[in-house]
Formats: structure tokens, sequence, C-alpha cells
């Protein structure tokens, strides 16, 4: 027979054994003592804090037979009947698996009954915001009018995803992350009960890396006790867990400190070689510099993990740099944690964010209307271009837009891009040509970060590159807006920055309108051969919708021969 998990054979049995969940325990306890008992409970929160296991207590103490303020006693017929999962008046429905309006009403139906041994029926619905909204409606009947001997509790880690009209029919609580502290003396608790020998730091590293869940640190205590029959060290735990060492994320502040990006990326790629996973370095970056953050601040939060005999030296870091600079570093490393998900360079994010981080802030584009050293004219939209001559134009010129003897002007012209900081690359660096050799290697990029946005991306391809701005020409309008769209300009971004190892923005044109623009043109004014142009080209011209569908939907008019 397979051994028991830790978190199921350690699950806690009475209220006094559930971990920083206090607020909790004792509302429902004062809910027993004074008979209030709710017909429906929320339970709201993280994963792995005890959601589920407050549930069973809850139903265990509703259904003691032992006097109030001993409930649950555990040695009752209902008591035991819960503990070994027996209990036929304790129903756990798993929305995620029965989203359906009809697994609500089956349950509808159930719920009449009365009880089979215990007082009430307890039902408790866990990921319940997984549940359709014909299924709320269908629960939402029951949640009115529910029948005396029937309790439910539903659980979720979404909240906000679950109707305003259910929300206000159930006594909500929420269930807070766990504190390291009290995770680690949890393990402590575990480790004596399991006969496993393990380092308190190691205990500290291993809370750490669960984020306040219970659930996560029990199973990684569990899998860690089977690494070594020796026990449990800091060295394990790190290799295991693809941890880098403290003394690295130290060295790579002191770069930070000194400016010297040779230091910096040679502690990252030494401890990605040794094991490190770059998205876990990433987090202890961002945990280090919060700490030099609050630090320097004077905040008087001090994290757990900061020992006294390591508090000089990060109070000492902390006084060379500035709140701002502290704050920026804390976003990049945040930003780099969130990209680095693989990919044939996962430590790239981590190097960019520690050179972005050196580098100082560059300096904004000058206002608009304000007088600069360079001369710069707008180039004229495709449109404007279209109705003033009827020479078909390119729709974003790479190349210097030539000017009168008479009149001298700047060599290059580039209409300027606004919202985009000044960080040109070397000239000839790259060229639409070389990125649309490399085209594929974005789409593959983009694939599992947005698949609907690598399928936009298949619409467009690079027209110029002016200085750090990658002009995107697009075939329909609808795609080009898309791609524009705030968060999804983002990712383009990123990627494409990543690929070319170094920023870059993008600019997203309509490449087609000027074709179209001056098609339309000729068909009205120009004969063709002493003949007008074509029938199609004539209704795109001439009629507006028609036009907008072409233009914008990428539509097209298929002409039928009788």
């Amino acid at each position: 027979m397979a051994a028991q998990a830790l978190y199921r054979k350690w699950r806690p049995r009475t209220f006094d054994e559930v971990v920083g969940q206090e607020h909790v325990v004792r509302t429902l306890r004062n809910a027993l003592t004074s008979g209030r008992i709710h017909h429906a409970y929320l339970f709201a929160g993280p994963r792995g804090t005890g959601k589920t296991t407050m549930a069973r207590l809850l139903a265990k103490a509703v259904n003691c037979l032992a006097p109030e303020d001993q409930r649950p006693c555990n040695e009752c017929a209902i008591c035991q009947a819960v503990n070994e999962g027996r209990l036929l008046d304790l129903i756990e429905i798993d929305a995620a698996s029965n989203t359906g309006v009809d697994d609500v009403r089956e349950l509808r139906e159930r719920v009449g009954f009365r009880p089979n041994e215990a007082r009430y029926k307890v039902y408790v619905i866990d990921e319940v915001h997984m549940l359709s909204n014909a299924a709320f409606n269908a629960l939402l009947k029951t949640l009115e009018e529910p029948p005396p001997h029937a309790i439910f509790v539903l659980a979720t880690t979404e909240p906000h995803k679950i109707p305003a009209t259910v929300l206000s029919r159930c006594q909500r609580h929420d269930f807070r992350r766990i504190p390291v502290s009290e995770i680690v003396a949890r393990l402590e608790w575990l480790t004596e009960q399991e006969h496993i020998r393990a380092d308190r730091e190691a205990l500290t590293l291993i809370a750490h890396q669960a984020t306040g869940s219970m659930r996560d640190a029990e199973s990684l205590l569990d899998q860690l006790a089977s690494y070594d029959e020796q026990g449990i060290t800091v060295a394990e735990v790190r290799a295991a867990l693809g941890i880098g060492t403290g003394e690295t994320v130290i060295q790579v502040t002191d770069a930070l400190v000194k400016s010297d990006v040779a230091q910096g990326l040679g502690a990252i790629n030494t401890a990605v070689d040794e094991g490190a996973d770059p998205r876990q370095f990433a987090r202890q970056m961002v945990e280090h510099l919060r700490a030099l953050l609050l630090l320097r601040l004077k905040s008087g939060v001090v994290p757990a993990y900061v020992s006294e005999d390591l508090r000089p030296r990060l109070e000492a870091q902390a006084a060379a740099f500035s709140p701002r600079a502290l704050a920026r570093a804390v976003r990049l490393f945040s930003q780099a944690a969130a990209e680095a998900k693989g990919g044939w360079q996962p430590q790239l994010p981590l190097e960019m964010a520690f050179i972005e981080a050196v580098l100082p802030p560059e300096p904004k584009s000058p206002a608009p209307g304000r007088k600069s050293a360079s001369v710069s004219t707008r180039t004229p939209s495709p449109a404007r271009r279209s109705r003033s001559s009827p020479t078909p134009t390119r729709a974003a010129p790479a190349h210097p837009v030539s000017r009168p003897p008479s009149s001298p002007q700047p060599k290059a012209v580039r209409e300027p891009a606004p919202a985009y900081e000044s960080l040109a690359p070397s000239v000839g660096s790259l060229t639409p040509e070389v990125l649309r050799s490399r085209w594929p290697e974005l789409l593959n990029a983009l694939r599992p970060r947005n698949l609907s946005l690598e399928a936009l991306m298949r619409s467009c391809e690079p027209v110029a590159v002016e200085g750090d701005v990658v002009v995107l020409g697009f075939a329909h309008n609808f795609h080009r807006s898309k791609v524009e769209e705030e968060h999804n300009k983002q990712i383009v971004e990123d990627v494409l920055s990543s690929l070319i190892g170094q920023r870059y923005r993008v600019r997203c044109v309509l490449a087609r309108r000027e074709r179209t623009a001056t098609a339309s043109h000729r068909s009205k004014s120009e004969p063709v051969g002493g003949k007008v142009t074509s029938s199609v080209e004539q209704i795109i011209a001439e009629d507006p919708v028609v036009r907008a569908a072409v233009e914008d939907l990428g539509a097209q008019i298929v002409q039928r021969h009788e």
C-alpha cells in the first residue's frame, strides 16, 4: 500500500491544530457555542491555506455528539466517520468537474432528503467559481430557501468570479497566506513526528518557497524527505528546488552597486550553470532588493530571513542605492521572474533586467512643439499623399526623403514616435530583411505567451527600422488595431527585444491603405488606356461600406460571370 502524503496524514483534526487562520477559527467557534450556525459559508483565499480542512472541521463540529464547547471531540461516531471519510452526510463536490446546470439540479433534488445519521447534511463545493452562470442561477434558489437540515460551504481561490447574488447569501471568511515563521514551526513539528532530520535553515527555505501555502510546504518536505536518508540540509534544498545561494544574490547586488556589468552577468550565469532556476533566482533577487528597499526607507519591516549577522551587510548595500533606483530594480526583476518561463535562453530576461538596472534611465523625448537641436519634419499620412499624388508610395519610408537643392534639410526625415524613449542602436545593426529572415523565430517565441497574438502577427511584416523603432506593416486595419493594444504591443516589444538582444519598440502602420487609396484615386480620375478602371476598383471607391470591409477586415470582392 502506498504511503499517505504528509499533508493528508497530518491534516488538522481540531480547530487548535489549524495554523495561521485564528480569525476564522474564533468566529466559527463562537458561532458553535452560541448556536448561530449559518446556512451558507464562503471560504475564500489562496491555495493550501486550509479552506477544505476548515470545511471538514465545521462539518464535524456541527454534527459532533459531545458538548458544544468540546466540539469536535474526534471520539464520537460522527467525528470518527468524518475522519475516516465515510460519513454519508458530508458531501464534497468538485465544481471544476461538475460545472453544468444539470449537476446543480441533481444536488437540489437530493438536498431535500433528511440526513442519514448526522444532524446536518453539509455540502462542501470546492472551486465553486468554476460553475457556469446557469449552474449559479440554479444554486441560488437553494441558497435563498435552504432546508433547515442543510449547510453549504463554498470554497474558492477566486471570489471575484462568483456572482454578487450568491455572495450576498453567504457568510464570507477570507483565508490569509500563512507567515513563514508559522510554517517553519509546523514543519519542525512534522519532522519530529516523522523522525526526519532537517536543518532549521533548510525548513526556512522550504517555507519561503511555499509562498504562504501550508500544503505546498508539507508537500515539499515530503519530497525532500526522500531525497537523502541522512537528513535535509540547505544544500540539498537548493539543489532539489533550483535555488541559488544567498551569497550569489548578494554578489549580483554588489555588482549593481558598482555598476559592474561583467561581474553581475558572470554571477548570474554561474548560478544558472550550477543548477539554479532562472525564474526562482529572479524571485530571490526581488525578495532581496525588496528587503533593501524596506531598510533604505527605514520602514521598520525586516523580512524573516534577514538574520542579525546578515543585517549590517544589507544595510550597507541599501545605503548605496537611492529609493528610486531600488524601486526600479525591483520592478525590472519582477518582470524577469514573469518572463523566464524557459525558451532557448531562459536566463536572458534575468540578464536584461540586470543590464537595464545598471544603465541610467534614458532622458525622455522633448515635449511636442519644443525646439530641439535637430530639425524633424512629419511625414505626410498615406491618405494625404494619395490625394496629392497618384504615384503609389510606401507606407513607412525607411530612406531619406528627397528635398529641393535650394532648401537645405536633414538627410533623413522620419515621423517621430511619441511615447518612445530614445534608445537608438548602432546604424545598420538591424534591417527589415534581417527581421524577415528571423520572423519564424519571433512567431515561435510569441506562441506560448499569446496564441491569438501570434496569429495576428502572421498578417504583418517588418517594413522599416527607424532608430530603435521597428515599423510593422499590416494588410488590414483590424489586425493592426488589435496588435496596437497596450498589452499586446508590450508583449511584441519584449519578445522582439529578447530575440535581437537589444531593446526595440514597435510602430504599427497600415501598409495596404496606400495601395487602396491610390487605386481609388485612379478609379475616379485616371483613364487607363482610354477606359475607366475595373468595376471592382470602382465599387471599392464609390461604396464606403465595401471599402471599409476590404481595407479593415481583408474582405474580397468576387465577380460572378453568368
